[in-house]
């Protein structure tokens, strides 16, 4: 999963800020369920009273009508206080609200079912007037008598939730408060040192760059955040940079190389042509024609052997074979005509025959040439090895060059700081190449592999 800079500096502050929202909640649901408690004590307090009006007004209503349907007589005032009285039991019976048991029971619809029943102006006989109320006051003191037990009951428990809901809501809140300032700082420490850290890898990574130790910094495996995408641009950009400098280094021996075949050139092949040329001299003055034949078969060998030197001078400085043939021909060239001799190491040649379709640039050909020779070169010279071996192949898309020897072993002796493996690096490093040396797959001796990138 990928998180941005920016999602690791807010994780902490939005995980304190969404316990701080569920504590919120909590809260809320509680006093909310204490609301509810408290709307249905409310609510049984008006039920009550409403009750205790319903049965004074009904006791009174049942009274008068007896004392009317008694005396046979009413009077204005009398129907006046009838009607009074009943609409005083209608309006208290509408002022019943349902609570707990009764929600489900229907008493209280019945309740006012029997009320309706009651209305004086229905003229009702006198024995089923007294059976009514009889009925209505019987329901009338069920529904009183559920009323004041759970009256009573929430009188007894709601000192008790009240205390349990401080208890639990403060320490649920405290609880959370805690735990938000904990896992807080925990992601805090946790991201912020993982940042710090990488940070201060990336600074020392650019500082060596930027001082001129031309050190490959590791690339990251995988771009995760903008640090990695950094991370990945400042390694891009140091070996872009051993790169130029590679091939800065790589010019400098060139004109090493150049100077040495000057001094090949004069040393060698101009010291074997002035020594012809003296020969020519001395032959003007030659007055026996078997002298002139002895001397002019003598000049003839040094005009042979000065072309030789010649042609090996102009091969080493840019080998025919490798722009006609190809690297892998070239290499295989140059181990037929330098390395066959008997006085020297017995060696084996392996191409893969897939490197002759590789696109390779003739700066990358050359290279990949000159290193090979460098390391056969040393083979010979330093490595005391009876046998070796030089494999040139492709691995996916990465070409490989081993030099593979059952010698001494040229690390302990060289310790990695002579002349020709420093020219090998800066070689590889201007071509992009990775080289290393370690131990060979025999019993003794080094194995050198260069490995180069092909798209």
């Amino acid at each position: 999963m990928r998180i941005t800079v920016k999602q690791q500096v807010l994780l902490a502050p939005t995980t304190v800020l969404v316990l701080l929202v569920l504590l919120l909640g909590f809260m809320q649901y509680t006093y909310w369920d204490l609301a509810n408690k408290r709307q249905e004590v409310k609510a049984i307090g008006s039920t009550f009273i409403a009750l205790a009006e319903s049965d004074m007004a009904a006791r009174r209503l049942h009274l008068l009508l007896r004392s009317m349907q008694h005396t046979g007589m009413a009077t204005p005032e009398d129907m006046a206080l009838v009607a009074d009285l009943y609409g005083r039991l209608q309006t208290a019976l509408d002022r019943l609200e349902p609570f707990g048991p009764l929600k489900q029971s229907g008493q209280i619809s019945q309740l006012k079912t029997l009320a309706e029943n009651l209305n004086p102006a229905d003229s009702p006989e006198v024995g089923k007037t007294a059976e009514l109320f009889a009925r209505f006051r019987t329901e009338l003191s069920a529904v009183s008598n559920i009323t004041q037990i759970h009256r009573n009951k929430l009188r007894l428990t709601h000192d008790q939730d009240i205390n349990q809901l401080v208890q639990r809501t403060t320490l649920v809140s405290m609880t959370v408060l805690v735990l938000a300032i904990l896992l807080g700082l925990y992601i805090s420490v946790y991201f912020s040192r993982r940042l710090l850290e990488r940070i201060q890898m990336l600074s020392r990574n650019a500082s060596r760059v930027a001082d001129g130790k031309l050190e490959l910094p590791a690339a990251p495996e995988r771009i995760r955040d903008e640090l990695d995408a950094l991370g990945l641009s400042i390694s891009r950009m140091a070996k872009r940079l051993i790169q130029v400098v590679g091939t800065e280094k790589l010019l400098e021996g060139a004109e090493d190389e150049r100077r040495r075949i000057a001094m090949d050139l004069h040393d060698q092949s101009l010291a074997d042509l002035s020594a012809i040329l003296r020969g020519l001299h001395n032959l003007k003055n030659e007055k026996s024609d078997q002298d002139i034949a002895i001397q002019a078969h003598h000049l003839s060998q040094d005009l042979e052997r000065a072309i030789a030197n010649l042609r090996d001078i102009m091969n080493n400085l840019h080998p025919q074979t490798l722009d006609i043939l190809g690297l892998g021909a070239a290499i295989e060239a140059h181990l037929e005509q330098h390395c066959g001799n008997a006085d020297l190491p017995e060696y084996h040649f392996y191409l893969d025959p897939r490197v002759n379709d590789l696109n390779l640039d003739r700066i990358q050909q050359l290279t990949l040439y000159r290193i090979a020779i460098e390391a056969i070169q040393n083979v010979i010279k330093h490595a005391s090895a009876s046998r070796y071996e030089v494999n040139l192949e492709l691995r996916e898309k990465t070409l490989v060059l081993v030099v593979e020897d059952n010698g001494q072993g040229i690390i302990e002796k060289s310790n990695h700081s002579g002349r020709g493996l420093n020219n090998i690096r800066e070689r590889a490093r201007a071509i992009g190449a990775d080289v290393e040396w370690k131990a060979s797959r025999f019993s003794s001796g080094t194995r050198f592999e260069l490995s180069l990138f092909c798209n």
